[in-house]
């Protein structure tokens, strides 16, 4: 088995360091950390042995890096042109991924609708597991995806956070784009 390069690059934010892996194709993870090794465990784990970093990973990593400058800043960024490698994830996760980076600035679907859009109407659940388990969240906007209700469900967003933190960034992310989505009342 040949070792997968990747290339890390730390970059400051207003929640702390943000740390970008790219391979080859695209961007694999984007952690809530400037902790380089434990970033490189994480990535054996999933796509097996690392190499370091070649000349088409950097490459990859300086053409991302001014829209994670800007999404970090808070700018209205269109991220979609970035390249993001999610070939290690279920196909599942792949198909509801995609259909989440679709969703723009500004906007919300319910994770009924993503389901709805990758041709499983009454996966849902299933749906908030894939989002759930998103490795490039700042990519790929899993906090535009809200509750059926209209309230904001759940959120991991990328890094570790207690539930009540995470349901506020995600509130705070969404106000930011102009969308006040208020929490579900227990």
């Amino acid at each position: 088995m040949h070792a997968m390069p990747v290339a890390l690059l730390t970059l400051a934010g207003p929640e702390g360091p943000l740390t970008v892996a790219t391979t080859e194709r695209g961007v694999v993870a984007a952690e809530r950390t400037e902790d380089h090794d434990a970033i490189r465990a994480l990535l054996t784990r999933r796509l097996g042995p690392l190499g370091g970093a070649n000349e088409g990973a950097r490459a990859r990593l300086a053409r991302a890096r001014p829209v994670f400058e800007g999404l970090l800043a808070g700018a209205s960024v269109d991220a979609s042109a970035v390249p993001i490698d999610l070939a290690d994830r279920p196909a599942f996760d792949r198909s509801v991924l995609q259909a989440v980076r679709a969703v723009r600035w500004g906007e919300t679907a319910s994770y009924g609708e993503i389901a709805r859009r990758v041709g499983a109407p009454r996966a849902a659940r299933a749906v908030g597991g894939a989002v759930a388990r998103c490795p490039i969240a700042i990519l790929i906007p899993c906090h535009r995806i809200i509750a059926a209700d209209g309230t904001l469900g759940g959120f991991g967003g990328d890094g570790p956070f207690d539930r009540t933190d995470a349901l506020e960034r995600k509130r705070l992310l969404l106000l930011r784009e102009g969308v006040t989505v208020g929490l579900r009342a227990n």
